[in-house]
């Protein structure tokens, strides 16, 4: 587990610059440090060593120094892969799972990454090619940032940028990639660039709390999408970015049939040069949608179903577990951390290991302290329970703007902060639960059409006459948002957990129009068209809200604190599983995540089986209400907020909430996230990046 860092230049520009860049991430790495400065380019990294704690250092290469990784991440099945790759021929210097990298790109080059079972960002350099291979792994667990700069090309008909370029009569601009890391912070080490707001981004992370797009909240830097790699061409810093994986349900191969744009807008079957091949593809793929279920009756009961889940998971779990330092778990009162833990337990109780240290946070109104000690409990597990205050709470928000990168206005994000600094006291590693719900059909809205259905199957005239003027009524009474959700089409209202500031909010909290700047959710849809809604809302959770939010703050929150988190549920072997699980095995009976459920039932609690999807209760609503004004001063006297948004109604919208009128805690919390960002990143104040960074 590390922090990785590049800048492509000549050694008298990169030198300098890219020591800054890997420093500045030592939380990411505090163990170990390594460099390379090249004739085009440098890259480094900060090591949390985790395997091979001796040997481990980074960068490695191959025998002759051909090929030399810097990598951020764990490959979980790195010793099932060695003898394979011995027999072909490679030797091994170390026993990392780092090295193994180098090895498999020689033999494979990018088809590498269909052999790797891990989370995963690194960069491997290629001195034959002269070439940098950046590679994120399927679900976007490690984040990999990049940031180019225009470039104009004359007298070129063609370029090979890995965004669109346009034309002016005989010269092109084109973007060539200038550097690259674990976190944008790296990137801003480079003082020839100057931060700006990216204000499309701005606009979206008012609506989903956190920026899902590809480029970031600053102008000139993006971020390489889940499942996709990058190749540089060091001859002139031109870059292309292809998808090498993405989830389809009802699909035993979930290797790619289609490919996302480089804007990660518009998602498009894939061609291929022989048009018979792309038609026979496309057969099988849709005898395969139509046929799994049926399979699945005819050959599966659900009883074999579960013990195949059982299995498959409890794999992961072993996988997971590989370390040479302690490994422990986080433990909430859920379904989730629950199956984890008690598979950890059953584990080390086979191998005759110590029990598991287990952490659970709670606050001064609201916490999961007794769920989560129903498990430890059962299990005997070595628990840990720490609470929070709002006064730590509020101390702490600056410094944990700073490890973000971008605002991420998920109030639990902040309890995975404290929650990590305690773990960190005792173990290197811990198991965490997260990619269940979206996987298997854990959030309560994906039984939402179920509950809608009986509006929406109404005939038309009886729609059309006597509910839709329902919705036009200037007040709100008990059902209205039923109805509104009944009668409108899914894809004109869902973009995921969460909606913050819907688009008639923003309207009126920006000087200007948003009406231009939303995402187009329309092309995800079309790609699950076939599907029913509730897989359709997985899927769009599946691309936004578990990498934009749910990994993203996973990553940030625990690296904090030099801590690595794995997530077991998020395997590819568990994916590949979840895409042929049956819908009615993942909703039933009004239960979600169903089949999970039962396939771990008869080892967890029986009230921890049974248990409902709460969400992470944080009491961002009381705490609020607290200390208003150090709150609102904050966002207030933002730059940004004071040039952009209408004050009088962020004043609406607190008066509202302080006098218990209507809850706004979530868009008062989304705006205090964003001005923190700003003040710490933006050049307007400079002295609180600085203070950020010795934090």
């Amino acid at each position: 587990m590390c922090g990785i860092a590049g800048i492509l230049g000549k050694p008298e520009k990169t030198r300098g610059t890219i020591d800054k860049m890997v420093d500045v991430i030592t939380h990411r790495g505090p163990d170990d440090r390594g460099v390379l400065v090249e004739k085009d380019f440098a890259f480094g990294m900060r090591r949390l060593s985790i395997i091979d704690l001796g040997g481990g250092h980074q960068p490695v290469s191959n025998e002759d120094d051909t090929v030399t990784v810097v990598f951020n991440g764990e490959i979980y099945n790195h010793r099932e892969l060695r003898p394979e790759l011995i027999s072909l021929g490679h030797s091994f210097k170390t026993d990392s799972d780092t090295e193994g990298l180098v090895h498999l790109y020689e033999q494979y080059g990018p088809d590498m990454l269909r052999k790797l079972r891990g989370m995963f960002g690194f960069c491997i350099f290629d001195k034959k090619k002269n070439q940098l291979f950046i590679a994120r792994d399927f679900f976007g667990i490690k984040p990999i940032y990049y940031r180019v700069e225009n470039v104009v090309e004359k007298n070129k008909s063609t370029t090979n940028a890995g965004k669109k370029g346009s034309t002016n009569g005989s010269a092109k601009i084109s973007q060539k990639i200038v550097s690259f890391g674990s976190e944008i912070k790296s990137l801003l080490e480079d003082k020839k660039y100057k931060p700006t707001v990216n204000d499309n981004a701005v606009y979206n992370y008012l609506a989903f709390q956190y920026n899902p797009l590809e480029e970031t909240m600053f102008e000139g830097i993006y971020r390489l999408m889940p499942g996709h790699y990058m190749i540089v061409n060091l001859e002139d810093n031109s870059f292309k970015i292809e998808p090498y994986w993405h989830y389809h349900f009802n699909d035993k191969n979930v290797w790619p049939t289609t490919e996302v744009d480089n804007k990660n807008i518009i998602i498009k079957q894939a061609t291929k040069e022989n048009g018979s091949v792309q038609n026979a593809d496309k057969n099988r793929s849709q005898d395969a949608a139509q046929n799994t279920d049926t399979i699945y009756y005819q050959s599966e009961n659900e009883i074999n179903l579960a013990k195949e889940v059982r299995k498959v998971v409890e794999d992961s779990v072993a996988h997971h577990l590989i370390a040479d330092v302690p490994v422990g778990s986080f433990l909430s009162g859920g379904v989730d951390s629950g199956i984890i833990v008690t598979t950890v337990q059953n584990l080390r109780k086979k191998a005759g290991a110590p029990s598991v240290d287990t952490f659970t946070i709670g606050f001064d109104h609201v916490s999961e302290h007794t769920e989560a000690r129903q498990v430890s409990d059962a299990v005997g597990s070595n628990h840990t329970e720490i609470q929070v205050d709002f006064d730590e709470y509020f101390k702490e928000l600056p410094k944990i703007a700073w490890h973000f990168d971008e605002p991420v206005a998920d109030p639990s994000a902040v309890a995975l902060y404290f929650l990590a600094r305690e773990a960190r006291k005792k173990v290197k590693v811990v198991l965490s639960g997260e990619g269940a719900d979206e996987l298997f059909g854990g959030y309560n809205i994906y039984r939402e059409p179920f509950a809608t259905s009986f509006v929406s199957k109404l005939p038309s005239f009886i729609r059309t006459i006597f509910i839709k003027p329902l919705l036009m009524l200037p007040f709100n009474f008990y059902g209205k948002n039923y109805i509104y959700r009944s009668l409108t089409p899914l894809r004109d209202r869902y973009i995921g957990n969460a909606n913050i500031f819907k688009k008639a909010e923003q309207d009126k909290l920006w000087k200007g129009s948003s009406t231009n700047a939303s995402i187009d959710m329309y092309p995800y849809f079309d790609v699950v068209k076939d599907q029913s809604d509730s897989r359709k809302m997985q899927y769009i959770d599946l691309n936004f809200w578990l990498p934009g939010d749910i990994l993203a703050k996973a990553d940030k929150m625990t690296m904090a604190h030099s801590l690595e988190l794995r997530v077991p549920f998020l395997d590819i072997e568990v994916a590949k599983l979840s895409a042929r699980i049956p819908e009615i095995f993942k909703y039933k009976n009004g239960t979600t995540k169903y089949i999970l459920r039962k396939a771990f039932e008869s080892i967890l609690p029986k009230t921890t089986a049974n248990r409902k999807k709460l969400g992470f209760p944080t009491p961002i609503k009381q705490w609020l209400k607290k200390q208003p004004e150090k709150v609102m001063t904050l966002i207030k006297e933002n730059p940004y907020i004071q040039e952009k948004f209408d004050l009088a109604y962020i004043e609406q919208l607190e008066n509202e909430h302080i006098s218990g009128k209507k809850d706004n805690a979530r868009k008062i919390y989304i705006l205090l996230m964003f001005a923190l960002w700003y003040n710490t990143f933006i050049p307007h104040n400079k002295q609180s990046n600085k203070k950020q960074k010795k934090a």
